[in-house]
């Protein structure tokens, strides 16, 4: 007799913890972010209602990371490090087009990208007070 297979058999999924945590810590795209950098976009990022439900009450926000902070200090801590550092340099490309696209699939001649000027957004506590 042969012996007996489990019910529930294919019911175990294997499912990825990191895949998970990937979509979790995802930060915005480098364009997006070229995007927000537009002067009436970073006005209004910059000037953001009160909501408690963000660090800080959305009152501390990093244009070139897209990253909230909890005080003016940590902002400030934030704006000496390596990562803040590497997320300028990589802005200081400009953002990948559809013409460049085109061009590197054979439909004109290459372009290199241009280097745009990107420095720290200033600190508006600090000026004021």
């Amino acid at each position: 007799m042969a012996p007996r297979s489990s019910r529930h058999t294919g019911s175990h999924k294997a499912r990825s913890l990191a895949r998970q945590w990937k979509a979790k810590r995802r930060r915005r795209d480098l364009d997006q972010i070229h995007g927000d950098l537009r002067p009436d976009n970073a006005a209004r990022l910059l000037h953001q209602e009160p909501d408690p439900d963000m660090p800080g009450s959305a009152q501390h926000y990093c244009l070139h990371c897209a990253r909230y902070f909890v005080d003016l200090n940590s902002m400030k801590e934030h704006f000496k490090s390596k990562v803040h550092k590497r997320r300028l340099k990589q802005l200081s490309e400009e953002p990948y087009t559809q013409a460049e696209a085109e061009r590197a699939a054979g439909m004109g001649s290459y372009i290199p990208p241009k280097k745009i000027e990107v420095q720290t957004q200033p600190l508006e506590m600090e000026e004021s007070g």
